[in-house]
């Protein structure tokens, strides 16, 4: 289990970390959450031991971070961070190393991954010669050939194609029957509700939301209504019964002052409003995060 308590980092005068409390217990997916400067990154760097925290502990199975440890980590950061004129496989062969592998254990493990992955063929070619998505399963294949006990990934759908952002769900929720821990920080909060057990919103590097995802769910969504429709839904949002409505193309989430009025809602639409679906539900993660941050926010980016 990770345990991070009372983490705290400041540069110059500003504290990127104020106070940030979690923990991630193996077989867990834990979501790491939080716009543009909130300390999702400054978080990941301390818990890495890539920078020091000023206070607070962070302890992996009870025990602060070693050499030992570092080897049962495993990380995917956001930015690329291959070295481009190396081949595939070399690559592979060079960072699994550095965790302490054997080349011929590399070698066995990382002919499996590459074929999983539809790789196999592209072993000898350069970094520099394979699309962006591809260029991301290689640096997926490196988070976790080595297996790791705690594996942290930023933004791992980043370049994947639909295809291959199912297959990586798929390896993620295979890695957690594994008894992995695993954090998971993304700006795409559809896959965060799909993924993640338990959740951290941080915001200016504090706490604002955390806990069991269902529990967030529930405590926010008390009032809301999702509606799939077809025509002009733009008197959602003029509705003297709707407090909030976030409208999309085709489907909005409304939120009214007084859920006891939803029947008498649903009847005083006009008919050029055609309604394919109406049902009370707990709100979306985009829609909780957009109440706690803020309108403000634009967009889920570091």
């Amino acid at each position: 289990m990770l345990t991070v308590h009372q983490l705290r980092k400041k540069f110059n005068s500003v504290y990127a970390v104020d106070g940030v409390s979690f923990t991630v217990s193996r077989g867990e997916v834990f979501g790491l959450l939080g716009p543009n400067g909130a300390g999702k990154t400054t978080t990941i760097r301390t818990i890495l031991h890539i920078i020091l925290p000023d206070s607070g502990t962070i302890l992996f199975d009870g025990k602060p971070f070693s050499k030992e440890l570092w080897n049962k980590f495993g990380y995917l950061p956001e930015e690329r961070g291959l070295y481009r004129k190396s081949r595939v496989l070399d690559t592979i062969l060079y960072f699994s190393s550095l965790k302490g592998m054997h080349w011929n254990e590399v070698r066995s493990k990382a002919f499996l991954w590459l074929d999983r992955f539809g790789l196999l063929n592209d072993g000898h070619r350069k970094i520099e010669e394979l699309s962006k998505g591809n260029q991301q399963k290689v640096q997926l294949i490196l988070a976790f050939l080595h297996s790791p006990q705690l594996l942290i990934l930023d933004e791992p759908f980043s370049g994947l194609d639909p295809l291959n952002q199912q297959q990586l769900k798929d390896i993620i929720l295979e890695l957690r029957t594994q008894n992995i821990a695993i954090i998971f920080s993304t700006h795409q909060m559809e896959q965060v509700e799909k993924l993640c057990d338990t959740i951290c919103l941080i915001n200016k590097g504090r706490e604002v939301v955390k806990g069991a995802l269902a529990d967030v769910k529930r405590q926010y969504g008390t009032n809301t209504i999702h509606i799939e429709f077809e025509g002009d839904a733009s008197i959602l949002a003029r509705h003297p019964l709707v407090s909030k409505a976030d409208i999309y193309q085709r489907y909005a989430e409304v939120e009214l002052n007084d859920i006891t009025y939803a029947n008498e809602f649903l009847h005083s639409l006009p008919s050029t409003l055609i309604i394919k679906k109406y049902e009370i539900q707990e709100p979306s993660l985009h829609s909780i995060f957009i109440q706690v941050v803020g309108r403000r926010t634009e967009g889920l980016e570091k």
